[in-house]
């Protein structure tokens, strides 16, 4: 890259930085909180919170005024949510799914909790300690959102990036991090992610092992044979995609709901059935799930599963993953969803109307009958050719670049059309 693309990248990184650093947040939270009820205001289209002499900054922008301590201890419900799938994706729990969480921590005896992209549990617990004196429980939030560090102390929150293991406030969040991991030889603690789900599985994965490995070295002797206890939030059909990389983790049968999903949410305008679960390396038959919402015990697998998830004696197994009652399938030897029958062209079930794609019609890279595109023994011979394809391509375009360059001028940019127009320019100047 050139000298000025260099420059105008750092630049535009330069603009993304926000204003004020941690610290300075914290201090001024300080002074915000001394400041009398009526005097404490929060402009809702900076997401700031104000001090008397930035009211003038922000008169004609939606302030909210009289500001108690509750609200501030409640930030989530201050901050508007970044929805945007493509880069934040900040959906939050609803009240009913965050209380569960808390109370399922403390009943299994734990006394920390890493909120990995969970603002709403870390304010619950925040809260919880603020208000019972004999609370012995903390939590630690990592989160991209660097907005709620107006809220929270350095020693309460890091700016972190989850998809790279990247804390933006270098070495020292990285150093508080690591002693909220290994405090009492690393007893006692739980990471609990709920990460946005365009996200890749393997990055997020890597960051887990990163972060389980900085808890492992609190005492590698004695925590060898044992694992971080560990909830990863995510919609079940990932469940594949993280067995793979973490085989001892199971899928809890709780539906998890959010507040400001248009989906995932109880409510006439969300689903019948949230798709979203947690995903554990905690044993199932510890995890209770509350009988008064539908769930009940399933005394032949030992765990707590949805009304309408039926043990099947084929399987034996409680085989559903949506809530809703599976049907066995003798033919594709499992249970499949109610919807789905048994297609004797594609030789599995599927929804009913869908297209069919036939074995006998033959495979769509080699023609050969006998199996379909996915299994075919040639598949990896199209995709060579594909890559050396691609890199003719390039090659020729590396070479029609260079021929624009000689002709107009090394350091001139065209588009299509204007080279087509100065084509035409020369050869009626000849």
């Amino acid at each position: 890259m050139s000298e000025t693309r260099l420059a105008a990248r750092k630049e535009v990184n330069r603009n993304c930085q926000p204003s004020l650093s941690h610290r300075q947040n914290v201090e001024r939270y300080k002074q915000f909180v001394l400041l009398p009820f009526s005097k404490r205001k929060f402009c809702q289209e900076c997401q700031q919170l104000l001090l008397p002499g930035e009211w003038g900054k922000h008169s004609g922008h939606r302030v909210l005024s009289d500001l108690s301590i509750t609200h501030l201890q409640r930030p989530s419900q201050l901050l508007y949510p970044l929805e945007n799938k493509k880069t934040n994706a900040q959906y939050l729990f609803a009240d009913r799914s965050c209380q569960f969480l808390l109370d399922i921590i403390i009943a299994l005896g734990f006394r920390r909790v890493l909120c990995v992209g969970t603002p709403r549990l870390h304010e619950l617990i925040q809260l919880k300690a603020s208000r019972e004196q004999e609370s012995n429980i903390k939590s630690l939030l990592l989160d991209i959102d660097f907005r709620y560090s107006q809220f929270y102390t350095e020693e309460d929150f890091c700016h972190y990036n989850m998809f790279n293991h990247y804390f933006f406030g270098g070495e020292a969040a990285h150093e508080i991090c690591r002693k909220f991991l290994q405090q009492d030889k690393g007893e006692g603690v739980i990471l609990v992610t709920d990460p946005p789900f365009g996200g890749l599985v393997e990055p997020l994965a890597f960051s887990l092992k990163k972060l389980i490995a900085t808890w492992r070295k609190a005492q590698e002797e004695e925590l060898n044979n044992k694992e971080l206890p560990i909830f990863w939030i995510f919609p079940y059909f990932f469940e594949s995609r993280i067995l793979e990389f973490f085989p001892s983790f199971s899928m809890v049968d709780y539906q998890v709901d959010y507040d400001n999903h248009a989906l995932y949410k109880h409510g006439k305008t969300g689903r019948k059935q949230s798709p979203v679960r947690i995903f554990t390396n905690i044993s199932p038959r510890m995890i209770v799930l509350p009988v008064e919402e539908g769930y009940r015990f399933c005394a032949v697998c030992q765990r707590y599963v949805s009304s309408g998830n039926e043990h099947c004696k084929i399987c034996n197994s409680c085989t559903s993953k949506d809530g809703r009652r599976w049907n066995h399938c003798f033919l594709c030897k499992k249970c499949v969803k109610p919807s789905w029958i048994h297609c004797n062209t594609c030789n599995c079930c599927a929804l009913q109307g869908h297209a069919c794609e036939s074995a006998e019609v033959g495979c769509f890279i080699c023609g050969e009958a006998g199996h379909k595109r996915s299994t075919c023994p040639n598949r990896a011979l199209p995709e060579r050719a594909c890559q050396a394809d691609r890199k003719q391509r390039l090659k020729k375009k590396k070479i029609k670049i260079g021929t624009i360059k000689r002709l107009y001028g090394r350091h001139t940019t065209f588009s299509r059309k204007k080279i087509k127009t100065k084509k035409k320019k020369n050869i009626l100047a000849c």
